[in-house]
């Protein structure tokens, strides 16, 4: 009995030292699994953050190529870079409250409401935010950085008004947010010649600034997605409230030469009062010009976005089968990838007269519009859709140019708001024909809607060709005139070709070879000698 105890006795103490060696197995096993894993992420931290130095190094040396480190033209896109992520973190964020939570398939009262609801930040900005900033263009840099800031505290207001859907706060708070981020662009806009590189032109430089402004977006928008699924949209407005405020630091540390001296320009040497405030009667024909051309490219973008939209909602469009949700995701991606690639090409375009860009895409939309009326299927709508995309990025980074080439520092950013109410007009109006055109039923209401934004393209741009032509032809005898009548020098013989003195000198390279008048005297909106800056920056 006692043996057979014994063996029972070893036999547990064996079975225990077994456990106990198993144990202590695991206990090893999984302590070195945990060094491998932890291994593992700071291996993967550390590639990630490599990544990410290495992202953040190519961004730095594409921004800062050409020159654009010196100048401070690097640090303005990445600031407009910075600010288009927090408009695409701010949109987001409101998805789905009562700003923008209106079906697509409620009715068009509602929504053309809420398009005339738009228009009321960008009537604000023309008679209004573009005359203050004329009259502080020596603080440049603290208007930015005080739209920024503004607008981060507004996306804190937002945030705690999701939660109790409180209107009367979300409500002004958005109309504030969109009429601060035109301000900025304004602002940013009449800075460019400033910051200019001498091997940059103006229509490269703004496509660079546009085309890092919608990389950002498009890289900010799935993130946000992403957030808001996670954290929820309240605690979204309040991250983007952190990028603004950073940005805003970033907007005040900008180079000094960003902000232009304040000129006395009340009077002319005549003593006769010059006009600050900008309107399409007094930019000047050159301008003007390219503001009615943009114009017509945005009542198309306008037409097209909730005409195409209702179509597809109603079914009269022919996709194979797609659902409509396909459908319309399809469209916009080819709207978006237009607009990516417009600027991409605006971005290398050299040589160029910023005047032939802005026709020839309108050109270009006109054709296509055309075209798809006739041919109207799911695919020449995708096709039309990018190609729209296209001809407005491209048109309205040439119409920048040419407002900072021909408007001087003392009204360009009151001219700057014009534009913008300008177009956002334009924009509404082509909106609210689609809606109203989107009312036709069956198939033939996609050519007929086509057919009828393609006349109005048509006729567009064939005013603004006969004007042109008319323009030219006055200011070529206008020209001739005044050599006829310029003393001759004596002893000078006159034969016809020596019958007036040569003409006026060539313009510098950088300037448009149609010109209106030779900038000596002091017309409205045009720069005049001695006082505004040089186009390009000096400080390079």
């Amino acid at each position: 009995m006692a043996g057979a105890w014994d063996r029972a006795r070893h036999s547990l103490a064996r079975a225990g030292r077994s456990a106990a060696d198993a144990g202590r197995g695991t206990l090893h096993a999984s302590r070195t699994a945990a060094r491998k894993t932890a291994g593992a992420s700071r291996a993967a931290a550390r590639g990630t953050a490599r990544a990410g130095r290495g992202v953040g190094h190519a961004t730095r040396k594409l921004t800062h190529a050409q020159g654009a480190d010196r100048t401070g033209l690097g640090r303005l896109i990445e600031l407009t870079a910075a600010h288009s992520a927090g408009d695409a973190l701010i949109t987001v964020g409101l998805a789905g409250t009562l700003l923008f939570g209106l079906p697509v398939d409620q009715a068009r009262g509602q929504v053309a409401l809420y398009l005339l609801i738009t228009m009321v930040p960008f009537t604000v900005v023309a008679p209004f935010v573009g005359p203050v900033l004329d009259r502080f263009r020596s603080g440049r840099r603290y208007i930015m950085a005080g739209t920024l800031f503004a607008r981060g505290l507004l996306c804190w207001a937002m945030a705690a008004a999701i939660g109790p859907a409180d209107g009367l706060t979300l409500f002004p708070a958005a109309l504030a947010v969109l009429v601060l981020s035109k301000a900025l662009n304004v602002c940013r806009a009449a800075t460019m010649p400033s910051v200019l590189p001498a091997d940059i032109s103006l229509v490269t430089a703004n496509a660079r600034v546009a085309l890092f402004s919608l990389v950002s977006a498009a890289v900010a928008a799935p993130v946000a997605v992403g957030l808001t699924a996670w954290l929820g949209a309240a605690w979204m407005l309040r991250g983007t409230m952190v990028i603004f405020m950073v940005a805003g630091v970033a907007a005040v540390r900008l180079p000094r030469h960003v902000d232009a001296p304040d000129l006395d320009i009340d009077e002319d040497d005549e003593g006769t009062a010059r006009p600050r405030w900008r309107t399409l009667l007094n930019v000047g024909p050159v301008v003007g010009e390219a503001m009615r051309a943009n114009a017509a490219i945005r009542l198309l973008s306008g037409f097209l976005l909730f005409f195409l939209l209702f179509l597809v909602q109603d079914g009269n469009v022919r996709g194979g089968g797609l659902p409509e949700q396909v459908m319309i995701a399809i469209l916009a991606g080819g709207a978006g990838a237009g607009g990516l690639l417009g600027a991409a090409v605006a971005a290398w375009v050299r040589g160029h007269s910023p005047q032939i860009i802005v026709l020839a895409a309108l050109a270009l939309a006109t054709a296509t519009a055309t075209g798809s009326a006739f041919l109207f299927t799911l695919w020449t709508a995708v096709v039309l859709a990018a190609v729209a995309g296209f001809a407005q990025e491209v048109g309205k980074l040439a119409l920048d140019a040419i407002v900072q080439r021909e408007i001087g520092e003392e009204v360009r950013s009151s001219t700057f708001g014009v534009v913008e109410a300008l177009l956002q007009i334009a924009w509404v109006a082509g909106g609210l024909a689609g809606l109203l055109l989107s009312l036709l039923s069956g198939r033939s209401a996609g050519p007929i809607g086509l057919a009828v934004i393609a006349v109005a393209l048509v006729a567009a741009l064939a005013w603004l060709l006969v004007t042109r032509r008319r323009r030219l032809r006055t200011r070529s005898e206008r020209i001739r005139a005044a050599q006829a009548q310029a003393p001759r020098e004596p002893g000078a013989p006159r034969t016809p070709d020596a019958q007036a003195p040569p003409g006026p000198p060539r313009p510098p390279a950088h300037a448009d070879p149609v010109q209106d008048e030779p900038r000596t005297v002091a017309e409205p909106g045009r720069p005049v000698q001695g006082t505004t800056k040089p186009l390009t920056n000096p400080h390079g």
